[in-house]
């Protein structure tokens, strides 16, 4: 591979490359909802397995045998309810969990037919028929136990621990650094998985048990406020996700437009007419999981010419499933793989091009082949990974583990009435859906224990 030239050029960013009545089409829902003709002709695919290994696949063991058998009854607001006992968040889990690589992977129907049951898309079509029910709300506070626990971080663990423990009786209030709650679900997840305002459709569902109180545009920043908390709460919970994206650690990092895939994600997802979103002609995405996937296929969506999504690794290694790698490739990005970035090139301070080193493994380790390869770019977005970056929570006394917090099985920290849960948690998936069950699971022990100290 020989190096293409760098473009002197200013760059080519802007916005309304497409015409005004393009962006809804684009950016309308990637996965239509199952008619209900569909969904019955679906459910009925289901062999209702004893023991199902879909069940157990599933972090948040929805009883998926169950919920699929009372969609094939017409009992629909029963079968949401099966899910959402299991997972409060099970909209939006229907919509973005990789359930291929979970419940779907194990279900028996690939091996006779070759075809999962649609598992995720059954859920979804569950559960939105409730959420847009004349009485969506299938669940009741307990007595109140007079206890009250603080949650840091409005995102999945920390929705799923207030709606919980609301559930048993306590009364919660959510700390959230953002305008709005939902965390990545809101500000994270690419808009054609999640249109229509479902993140806050969902939140407003979950607040709807009453006994939750959110406080936005609240930022742990110092160790004082998390003592505060301590002393004005039965227990604190925190699921404050991750905050820092990791540094490429190449030169030219800072350079005018390089920029966090994640950031990216957000403007888009808040901006109301993405007509006026500018977006660069040329994108290099650095990175090979999901938030790669989702910022290459967005800059496409919104018009720029040439896309090239770049990891250091195989496609094997890629945290981004097959499918959405695939999705990623159907809308016209080009993936690359065994590359590793070695400098941002800039031209007026601002980033014309990125130079990759091709890898190879060599004993289990990646060796740089001495080729090299360039690409022009007006825009080069970084998905590496993120980290905790709170310096904080070391201040206060928790124990981390490479840089996260450590806890227990049920999310208990060193620190005597806090736990912990979601991306802040060591150890994982950084999967929404095992973010819920950290805060369930965790939402169930900090209830045991202020049950236990009466």
């Amino acid at each position: 591979m020989s190096p293409v030239s760098t473009n002197p050029t200013s760059p080519d960013i802007q916005a309304g490359r497409l015409p005004a009545d393009e962006y809804a089409r684009r950016f309308a829902d990637a996965t239509p909802r199952l008619t209900p003709s569909q969904a019955l002709l679906e459910a009925e695919r289901c062999l209702y397995c004893y023991d199902a290994p879909c069940a157990t696949a599933c972090p948040t063991s929805i009883d998926v045998p169950s919920f699929i058998r009372r969609i094939g009854e017409g009992n629909l607001r029963g079968a949401a309810r099966t899910i959402l006992d299991s997972n409060p968040l099970g909209g939006m889990c229907a919509r973005v969990c990789p359930t291929e690589n979970l419940c779907e992977a194990v279900c028996v129907r690939n091996t006779q037919e070759d075809r999962p049951v649609s598992i995720g898309r059954l859920q979804r079509f569950a559960v939105d028929a409730l959420m847009e029910s004349k009485q969506p709300q299938i669940f009741t506070r307990a007595e109140s136990t007079g206890k009250k626990v603080a949650v840091v971080g409005a995102g999945p663990a920390g929705l799923a621990c207030a709606h919980t423990l609301a559930r048993l009786g306590h009364s919660v209030v959510v700390y959230d650094a953002r305008p709005k709650a939902g965390g990545l679900n809101e500000y994270g997840l690419a808009s054609y998985k999640t249109p229509d305002n479902f993140a806050q459709a969902e939140v407003q569902w979950l607040l709807g048990i009453g006994g939750i109180k959110i406080v936005n545009s609240w930022k742990l920043e110092t160790a004082a406020q998390l003592e505060t908390l301590r002393l004005d709460y039965d227990a604190v919970f925190l699921g404050m996700g991750l905050s820092s994206t990791a540094s490429l650690g190449v030169p030219g990092e800072d350079l005018n437009g390089v920029q966090d895939a994640v950031d990216f994600i957000a403007t888009l997802r808040q901006c109301e007419d993405l007509s006026t979103l500018p977006v660069g002609r040329r994108v290099i995405v650095i990175g090979g999981g999901m938030t790669a996937v989702d910022a290459a296929v967005q800059s496409k969506l919104l018009g720029a010419k040439v896309v090239h999504m770049v990891y250091r690794r195989g496609p094997e290694q890629m945290s981004a499933s097959k499918d959405e790698q695939e999705w990623a490739q159907t809308n016209g990005v080009v993936l690359h793989q065994w590359l590793a970035p070695v400098e941002i090139v800039g031209s007026n301070g601002h980033a014309s091009a990125v130079r990759f080193a091709e890898q190879s493994l060599v004993d289990g380790k990646l060796v740089p082949t001495g080729r090299e390869i360039s690409w022009e770019a007006d825009t080069v977005l970084k998905a590496i990974g993120q980290t905790l970056g709170n310096a904080v929570l070391g201040e206060a006394g928790l124990t981390l583990q490479s840089g996260r917090i450590a806890t227990d099985d049920d999310g208990k920290t060193n620190l005597p009435g806090v736990w912990a849960g979601g991306d802040c948690r060591a150890g994982g998936l950084d999967l929404t859906v095992e973010a819920v069950e950290h805060g369930k699971r965790s939402a169930k022990a900090i209830h045991a224990h202020l049950s236990a100290g009466k």
